[in-house]
């Protein structure tokens, strides 16, 4: 259910990130590379857990209830974008192990979130157009699909446009060229 096309590009990030590392951003100080947001804010632990409960658990839920209700339009629908986001997440515990600089780990959520867009945008078209069809599930299920397609949308497009583009990577960049500055000096 997930295309060929998703795994090319995961497959692809994996040797963007390593390639973009050596590069453009090699990490400069790694026992030493700053914290952009402090991961004890409890705002943003809220911020994360709202991401995991609309982005993975409840698409997997869905993703489930389709499994018994037999509705393989649903299921085939919102897989892309569950299979991307646990890529995301792996690739993110990458990043951070093999301790890349701060804007290789910023520029692994970003990728994913952008590329991931495009299979949520299928997912509301999908579930927009599916009523009366077989194999879609009942009423309420694809009233409930629709909900959790533009639910993820309107998120993830806040994600990637109210949140990662104009705060979160022009900081972790004026940090990271910062402290490139103060080395340079």
């Amino acid at each position: 259910m997930v295309s060929p096309e998703d795994f090319a590009f995961v497959f692809f990030s994996l040797f963007y990130m390593y390639f973009i590392a050596k590069v453009a951003f090699p990490s400069l100080n790694p026992s030493k590379d700053p914290q952009v947001f402090n991961p004890q804010s409890k705002l943003l632990q809220l911020y994360a857990l709202t991401g995991a409960t609309i982005g993975l658990f409840t698409p997997i839920a869905y993703i489930l209830e389709g499994v018994f209700e037999g509705d393989k339009e649903g299921i085939k629908a919102a897989t892309p974008h569950v299979f991307l986001l646990a890529s995301q997440v792996f690739m993110e515990g990458v990043a951070s192990s093999q301790k890349f600089s701060a804007p290789i780990r910023a520029l692994v959520p970003a990728f994913y979130n952008s590329r991931r867009i495009f299979t949520i945008v299928d997912w509301v078209r999908s579930e927009v157009y599916k009523m009366n069809q077989e194999h879609s599930g009942s009423a309420w299920r694809v009233t409930v699909g629709r909900a959790l397609a533009m639910t993820n949308m309107a998120f993830w497009s806040f994600n990637l446009f109210g949140f990662m583009l104009p705060f979160y990577l022009p900081k972790v960049l004026k940090t990271y060229y910062s402290e490139n500055n103060e080395k340079d000096q």
